[in-house]
């Protein structure tokens, strides 16, 4: 089933994301792989800049979407200031491969 990740970063933090975000890159690319992730991408704020974070993953159940929350460079670098994880129903424009 599907769970997105409503992530929000602490403020002034933008730094902890831009120094982060190659390991966090990483980590997403290395869910795709194992087809754990049907997308993901930062939201902005009114300047453009990024502040926090939606990922969606693919998981068996609540506690393994948590688990790979937690797994996220940028949650253990502290960045976030809140995460909401919700189970999710993918049920317009779902790409054939999803």
């Amino acid at each position: 089933m599907l769970f997105a990740l409503i992530c929000k970063d602490r403020p002034g933090n933008l730094q902890v994301r831009l120094d982060t975000r190659p390991e966090h890159v990483a980590f997403l690319e290395g869910l795709n792989g194992e087809k754990k992730l049907a997308f993901a991408g930062p939201f902005l704020d009114a300047d453009g800049k990024p502040n926090g974070s939606l990922v969606v993953v693919e998981a068996p159940d609540l506690a393994a979407a948590q688990a790979l929350s937690a797994a996220d460079p940028y949650a253990k670098a502290g960045l976030f200031e809140s995460v909401e994880i919700r189970q999710w129903n993918w049920a317009f424009n779902k790409p054939a491969s999803a």
